[in-house]
């Protein structure tokens, strides 16, 4: 009675989050849920992520904000040769200004990206993480990335600077041309198909980059192969792609809108969490790639890391790998438990073993028998009462499922069951 009392107390004080199911219902079945929910359990560590990857884009922040401060000063010392009267010299000064500002620019951006791969190897390691829901030493993982990813963020960084380089010259060459006198209109249709081919190639370019960090810190590649894998998540994902990649930039719009409020609130946002903030989008966005057309077909790899089933069955769908399989089977092998399998009733005073006394007769031994045998029987009763409870179906749900998934498997293989297994190969940095 005293412990039903203390159940009780507990529940009430503890409420519904103490049921088993309350708490499977909380975790993230879907992408968007753990996105959400690693945003409000992680905010602190994403603070720490941003505020250790912005250190090392300060020399790159420094050359944008100089040669934008810059460039708007050009703006307002040389004649844009809009009004009156026209200065035939001046036409296409400024597109020319714009060009070799923009050609600086970038090669300033391709000297610092040196130092500011240092904050993305390290960042995009420790978010990768957060979004495989493993426990995260943000210092630790952090420099832990630096050494295993920083090469791959250079050369990421290297392609980004080439492709931007080349398109923003190409577009500001044409730009001159257009705004040069005696220009037939032959050619401005040739400079503007060159113009408009190289906003295209940039923006395949910028995709392409967002999926070499993705691709880059998950799996292990060379450049050439990575470059072609990115082409191609770039071409076949191209939709969610430019979706994704606009909602991981959301934070830095502010910096478009101008004005000193917009350009105050952008400035915060960079300090405190943009950074991360646009890391988790994408590489959580990168994952659900992943587990529905790279994962599967690797051997060892893990499907559906960070997400919950409710259904309590196995992440992993026909498409999965041979060695969750066998993975699968080291479980079945070790059987269901019959403490959860089956109700189990609980212990009361309603029935009691008969206890003998110390000089006992035959008449003694009897009950003692029928006692035991009525507790059985009561017991029998219960469990057949209550086995179709919820949990205790949900739970034998989970290994009849494996076992049709295992079988099925087995008879398209042609394999036999009993088959010694070993544990699959974790596909992890």
């Amino acid at each position: 009675m005293a412990q039903q009392k203390k159940g009780l107390i507990a529940r009430l004080l503890e409420g519904k989050e103490r049921s088993e199911e309350y708490a499977r219902s909380t975790l993230p079945t879907n992408r968007w849920q753990l996105f959400f929910d690693i945003f409000k359990g992680n905010l602190g560590k994403l603070a720490k992520v941003n505020l250790l990857t912005i250190l090392f884009f300060i020399p790159l922040l420094a050359v944008i904000v100089l040669m934008t401060s810059l460039s708007d000063y050009n703006g307002t010392i040389i004649p844009n040769n809009l009004g009156y009267p026209f200065y035939a010299d001046l036409q296409g000064q400024e597109q020319a200004m714009n060009l070799w500002m923009d050609l600086t620019l970038w090669v300033g951006i391709c000297l610092s990206s040196v130092i500011a791969c240092i904050g993305l190897a390290g960042g995009m390691y420790v978010i990768r993480n957060i979004v495989w829901t493993e426990g995260v030493f943000v210092a630790n993982d952090f420099w832990r990335g630096v050494k295993l990813n920083y090469k791959n963020a250079l050369q990421t960084a290297i392609f980004f600077c080439l492709v931007m380089t080349f398109t923003t010259t190409m577009i500001n060459i044409a730009e001159v041309s257009l705004h040069t006198p005696d220009i037939s209109k032959g050619q401005k249709v040739w400079l503007y198909i060159s113009e408009g081919s190289s906003y295209v190639f940039m923006t395949l370019g910028i995709m392409m980059t967002l999926w070499m960090i993705a691709l880059g810190v998950n799996y292990k590649m060379g450049i050439f192969t990575l470059l072609r894998n990115s082409f191609l998540m770039s071409i076949g994902t191209f939709p969610q792609t430019i979706f994704f990649g606009l909602l991981a930039a959301l934070p830095f719009v502010f910096f478009l809108l101008g004005g000193t409020l917009f350009i105050l609130i952008a400035v915060i946002l960079l300090l405190l969490i943009a950074i991360s903030y646009a890391l988790l989008v994408w590489l959580d966005f990168a994952q659900w790639v992943f587990d529905k057309f790279v994962n599967p077909k690797i051997k060892g790899a893990k499907v559906g890391r960070g997400i919950f089933n409710k259904d309590g069955s196995s992440t992993l769908t026909g498409e999965e790998s041979a060695s969750a399989l066998e993975y699968q089977r080291i479980i079945l092998s070790h059987g269901r438990s019959r403490l959860v399998a089956r109700p189990i009733k609980p212990i009361d005073d309603s029935l009691q073993v008969y206890e003998l006394p110390q000089a006992f007769t035959r008449e003694d031994l009897q009950k003692l028998r029928e006692s035991k045998k009525n507790i059985a029987e009561d017991t029998e009763a219960y469990a057949e009462e209550h086995k179709n409870d919820l949990r205790y179906v949900e739970y034998n749900k989970q290994f009849d499922e494996r076992e049709r998934a295992l079988q099925e498997e087995d008879a398209k293989k042609g394999k036999k069951r009993g088959k010694k297994l070993k544990p699959p190969k974790i596909l992890n940095q």
